[in-house]
């Protein structure tokens, strides 16, 4: 079997180049061992549509918004990987659900319908971000469900990009003043829903992000013994899960 790495959480942006160099050195040194790369959602701390990768766009000519040289740069080193190394797979995150038919095109990459499922050493293997499993923190669940309806999604991409841009701000801004409010747990995911997917979906390892709590936790649910791993966001380091014929493994790198 290929070696594959899964990724998530990076929230690239231009307020946190170092992140920007962390990527660059997995892309060159890292993820050139791998012949299947899946990034698990939140690739960007922000993403108003994939017209924002429009070479004439307004915002691309401001002075002081370097937004669409870091993505160029991004779209430019998957494009390479998917040309020259692997496969390469994305999951929708809460910070970049708009990603759509352009950026999958510029990246030579697949959009993933959540969740996905494969096969991996006779283990049943799921990937999501995660997100839909923190079903305690109802707000947040609300907001999802009305920024996953494609209606939303079409009223946002009508916008000018400008008002896109104020209302991603304005947005990223009410949602860190609600986790000040909220505690660690309802953020965290739900364990009855784990539990339920993984019934449900009869599933030996569940892989996922979003909660910023890398670990491995080991279940027991009737006669199985299921393993939930959860990445790392990427800070001063940054971080992949590796699976191989060996078995599976997590690696920081700095």
């Amino acid at each position: 079997m290929p070696n594959i790495h899964i990724i998530s959480d990076l929230h690239l942006s231009c307020e946190r180049e170092h992140l920007t160099t962390l990527f660059s050195k997995y892309m060159s040194d890292i993820a050139i061992n791998s012949k299947k790369l899946y990034v698990l959602g939140d690739l960007f701390e922000v993403w108003i549509g994939d017209d924002c990768l429009a070479s004439d766009d307004g915002l691309a000519r401001d002075p002081k918004n370097q937004t669409n040289d870091l993505y160029q740069s991004v779209i430019s080193q998957f494009k390479n990987y998917s040309d020259n190394i692997g496969e390469l797979y994305f999951i929708h995150g809460n910070r970049d659900f708009l990603l759509s038919n352009e950026f999958e095109k510029q990246t030579g990459g697949t959009i993933l319908s959540e969740p996905f499922f494969f096969t991996n050493n006779d283990k049943k293997v799921a990937l999501m971000h995660g997100d839909s499993l923190c079903t305690d923190d109802k707000e947040y669940q609300q907001f999802r469900t009305m920024v996953r309806n494609p209606a939303w999604q079409k009223e946002f991409l009508s916008l000018p990009k400008e008002k896109r841009v104020e209302i991603a701000t304005g947005l990223r801004e009410q949602s860190k003043d609600a986790q000040k409010e909220k505690t660690s747990e309802i953020m965290d995911v739900n364990q009855e829903s784990v539990i339920n997917f993984i019934k449900e979906n009869n599933v030996d390892q569940l892989i996922h992000g979003h909660t910023h709590r890398q670990n491995t936790h080991y279940l027991k649910i009737a006669n199985k013994k299921p393993m939930r791993y959860v990445l790392a966001d990427w800070g001063k380091k940054g971080f992949y899960l590796e699976l191989n014929n060996n078995g599976t493994s997590e690696n920081y790198f700095s």
